[in-house]
């Protein structure tokens, strides 16, 4: 019993020791993805707030499908219907309410700190998600995305200070 006790202490010393000697174990890390709202009704050029087509709602379930093993702590959207339809499958698959951002008021350091050590889905628009994407980065990397592209995946994670971004095409 003597050695099992004295075991199980030197087990406990070693896994503090290691812990603390270890930084990656105390490192918080903070990971936002951004995309593009899906396909959208273009009918009527004069609708500045047009709903997804039936191709947009069936890449807003592949948005769903694609975070379902990412566990996220927040879904972020503007306050329009594409965006929302778009974010809409994903929030709804992890329980998260869609909260609402406009890119032309946000603080950008405010967000940070505010969402610091959480995964983070934001979905915005061809223009506002590059930039939110630069405002993250602090660097002018990336430029408006295309009006035939809704694939697009932004992945910026900060971990310690130090940020790293990566575009992908998701289809």
């Amino acid at each position: 019993m003597k050695k099992l006790l004295a075991i199980l202490l030197l087990f406990s010393i070693f896994s503090c020791v290691n812990k603390q000697s270890n930084p990656e174990n105390n490192q918080e890390s903070t990971t936002y993805y951004l995309i593009r709202h899906a396909e959208k009704d273009k009918s009527d050029p004069e609708n500045r707030n047009p709903k997804l087509i039936k191709k947009g709602l069936k890449r807003a379930k592949k948005w769903k499908n694609h975070f379902k093993n990412v566990d996220l702590d927040a879904v972020y959207s503007t306050n329009y219907n594409r965006t929302i339809e778009t974010a809409t499958p994903t929030a709804v698959d992890k329980n998260l309410e869609i909260k609402s951002y406009n890119p032309q008021t946000l603080d950008i350091k405010v967000f940070l700190e505010k969402t610091k050590g959480q995964h983070v889905l934001i979905v915005g628009h061809s223009n506002t998600t590059p930039a939110f994407v630069n405002k993250i980065i602090e660097e002018d990397k990336y430029q408006s995305i295309d009006e035939t592209i809704n694939s697009n995946l932004y992945v910026v994670t900060i971990i310690d200070g130090e940020i790293k971004h990566e575009l992908k095409s998701v289809d």
